[in-house]
């Protein structure tokens, strides 16, 4: 099996370095970092960030204004999931499954690209998303539209069996024991990381569940309008925190055996890639 590390999305916020730290000029550069995961029995494909809709501005409009234009989104058709899983070589119909650590705009606006897949999500997320968009950051993360077409899903209660201290969600339909999820609530209810084995140890997704890199330091640090953005789009601070608290812990203790990234930290992304290009990774999926 073989794992592809995918951008889905690229954020250039105003403010430069002010958002991620590297960035030399006006400009900040954050990727939504997706995972494909390529099987003998087909593909199962690790959040979509934006989709083709997304990027063709179709009516009805899928995206809310403020965030992308807080963020600043560049939309490319090559950048979405559907797009860059076609220029591999595979046919939207082979992803079967996508896991999903939570349901804001950017990391599942590419569900309805691919019909014939199972989401998988947690239960409390599906359903903060589906009713309680009350506030106004809820109706701008939550974007029903993205999801309306879809009918196969699959939700999980939060608890399970123990990994490395955290509660982990096993026997995901149809998925094989090696992928699991691990739910990290704060930045929304619901908010999972997804857990790999593979032949050389665990790769965790840990998806939103902080936004930069730095933050996992042994001296933790991250750009200050990083930092605003976070604690804007987080729905139980308190938890977040906690769960920031454990991912620091895990590192400290099992870093040499599960190799922890976000979403949004070009870095990371870069890493991974270099390492996916070198060597191919078993997942034995089913």
């Amino acid at each position: 099996m073989r794992i592809h590390h995918l951008n889905c999305g690229t954020h250039c916020p105003i403010g430069g370095a002010f958002f991620d730290g590297t960035s030399k000029g006006v400009l900040g550069n954050l990727c939504t970092h997706c995972m494909l995961l390529e099987g003998d029995d087909g593909l199962v494909l690790i959040d979509t960030g934006y989709g083709l809709q997304d990027v063709l501005h179709s009516p009805p409009r899928r995206l809310a204004y403020t965030w992308p234009l807080v963020l600043n989104t560049r939309l490319r058709e090559a950048d979405t999931a559907l797009r860059q899983i076609e220029a591999l070589g595979f046919p939207a119909s082979d992803v079967r499954h996508i896991v999903l650590t939570h349901l804001d705009f950017d990391h599942a606006g590419g569900l309805e690209d691919f019909p014939q897949a199972r989401i998988h999500v947690m239960e409390t997320e599906r359903d903060a998303a589906e009713h309680k968009r009350r506030s106004f950051v809820a109706r701008q993360r939550y974007r029903p539209l993205m999801w309306d077409d879809v009918r196969d899903w699959r939700t999980y209660a939060a608890g399970g069996e123990a990994w490395f201290g955290f509660e982990a969600v096993r026997a995901l339909d149809g998925l094989p024991p090696e992928i699991l999820m691990i739910p990290l609530p704060g930045h929304t209810l619901g908010h999972a990381g997804v857990a790999i084995k593979t032949s050389d140890g665990w790769l965790l997704n840990a998806g939103d569940a902080y936004l930069n890199a730095g933050e996992l330091a042994p001296k933790p640090h991250m750009p200050l309008g990083l930092r605003i953005y976070e604690r804007i789009m987080a729905t139980d601070a308190p938890a977040g925190r906690a769960n920031l608290d454990r991912l620091r812990e895990l590192k400290r203790n099992h870093g040499s055996a599960v190799d922890i990234f976000c979403s949004h930290d070009n870095a990371d992304l870069e890493r991974l890639r270099e390492v996916v290009t070198r060597t191919d990774n078993p997942v034995g999926l089913r």
